[in-house]
């Protein structure tokens, strides 16, 4: 499972720009105003072949007039409980300050590898100040600069390199059973459709522990299934939460969906489709994870028509477009309807993932698909399509299409390569690639 690295520090030190800078994005919003940042961004880095999560949070300030100081107090505090590392963001051209002291001291207190990154060194002489430092007392500052990526690339080599190596004696023991996150929304069910699955002959389950500290895998293995359930939400007891509770719920769903296979997405069935859905959403394609939307609390639901549910359908599959080839299921937990349906679908999703397309059936119908409508001649110059083949030992089904011209087919036409596929073999749940090579 990967890694999570919060990003931390006062305001207008550059964390914004840091984090767009390391996710190659623009995600996050900058702005030379302090508390620009409030609401938490996620993105992915790739470096040198380690892929991790990073967590942008907003400025640590006290006794400001923002009112939403407390807040985002509450969330760096949360972030940094969270994160397996954290990059803690000072301003190289002004030097410590009295806010820089605070952040810091609760960074001593904490456990968790800390790299201290000394910003804005591209102003002046500000390179040759960073080591004031020094009296954070949190190591070596590494200077860099976001704007211009000055230094970046040596602060992505460190944290690649406090980052622990994977044991894989524990991943060996996982990798044949499926993975199934339950995430979503706090109160759309999770921890009662948990309780529902586990609730009757509780010696059967197991709790094992995971990679990292944040995930526990149970194994479900009763009515014929056998598989883990990632847990963030009802089987271990936790302390009682104080933290902002929708930044609690998106965090612990970043580190569900990262040790899955398939998620299952509870809705409240009772609230519609909220932001928070679509965000979930987004994580579970960004990390290319199967997906079963479960509409939970459909016993509370008045009109259960077919005509409500085609509509109910219509409209998940619109939020979530262009990925909309997954199930959609109508559920209970409180009442156990359908629930079984749940698992039996979640593993269904599974199988599909790992399906494999023999090459000659491959060829057969897609060379015929591509005849029927070749991709858009370029400049007066046609794309032929000759061969293709699936490749093996990738964790999502992806297929390799070689021709004469791949950097000439655009998006629209790999769709439709991808509908035929999908038209053709059930890979209905999963996302799969689709890429284009030079033959």
């Amino acid at each position: 499972m990967g890694q999570m690295i919060a990003i931390v520090g006062r305001p207008n030190v550059g964390k914004s720009t840091l984090f767009n800078r390391l996710t190659q994005s623009r995600t996050a919003i900058t702005n030379d105003e302090a508390g620009t940042t409030r609401d938490r961004q996620y993105g992915k880095v790739d470096w040198n072949g380690k892929e991790f999560s990073i967590v942008d949070t907003g400025g640590w300030v006290v006794n400001s007039e923002d009112i939403f100081e407390n807040e985002i107090n509450k969330q760096v505090h949360l972030a940094i409980e969270q994160a397996d590392e954290i990059l803690f963001v000072v301003d190289a051209m002004n030097g410590v300050t009295d806010l820089d002291d605070q952040v810091a001291e609760i960074l001593r207190r904490s456990t968790k590898p800390v790299i201290l990154v000394a910003n804005k060194v591209d102003a002046g002489d500000s390179l040759y100040n960073i080591a004031e430092f020094y009296s954070l007392g949190l190591g070596d500052p590494m200077g860099v600069s976001a704007v211009s990526g000055y230094g970046t690339g040596d602060l992505l080599d460190e944290v690649v390199l406090k980052m622990p190596e994977k044991d894989d004696d524990e991943e060996s023991k996982l990798d044949d059973i499926p993975k199934i996150a339950i995430v979503g929304r706090p109160n759309a069910g999770k921890s009662s459709i948990i309780n529902a699955f586990i609730d009757e002959d509780r010696h059967i389950v197991t709790d094992i522990a995971g990679t990292t500290r944040d995930s526990i895998y149970t194994r479900y293995n009763k009515f014929g299934f056998d598989f883990y359930l990632v847990d963030t939400a009802g089987i271990r007891k936790k302390t009682k939460v104080t933290e902002d509770i929708e930044y609690y719920s998106v965090i612990r769903s970043i580190r569900a969906i990262e040790a899955s296979d398939v998620c299952i997405l509870m809705i409240d069935a009772t609230r519609g489709i909220e932001s928070q859905d679509v965000s979930i959403f987004s994580l579970i394609q960004r990390n290319k994870k199967g997906l079963v939307v479960v509409v939970n609390k459909w016993d509370l639901v008045e009109d259960k028509s077919k005509e409500a549910i085609k509509h109910y359908e219509d409209a998940i599959r619109e939020r979530f477009a262009p990925f909309v080839d997954f199930p959609i299921i109508f559920a209970s937990a409180l009442t156990k309807q359908r629930i079984y349906k749940v698992l039996e679908t979640a593993l269904h999703v599974c199988e599909n993932r790992k399906r494999v397309v023999p090459t000659s059936q491959l060829n057969t119908v897609m060379l015929e698909a591509i005849s029927a409508y070749p991709p858009p001649a370029n400049k007066g110059k046609f794309i032929k399509i000759k061969y293709v083949t699936m490749l093996k030992g990738s964790p999502i089904p992806t297929f390799i299409f070689f021709c004469n011209l791949p950097q000439w087919v655009k998006e629209p036409y790999r769709r439709y390569l991808e509908n035929k596929i999908r038209e053709t073999w059930d890979f209905h749940g999963t996302p799969i690639n689709v890429f284009m090579r030079e033959k």
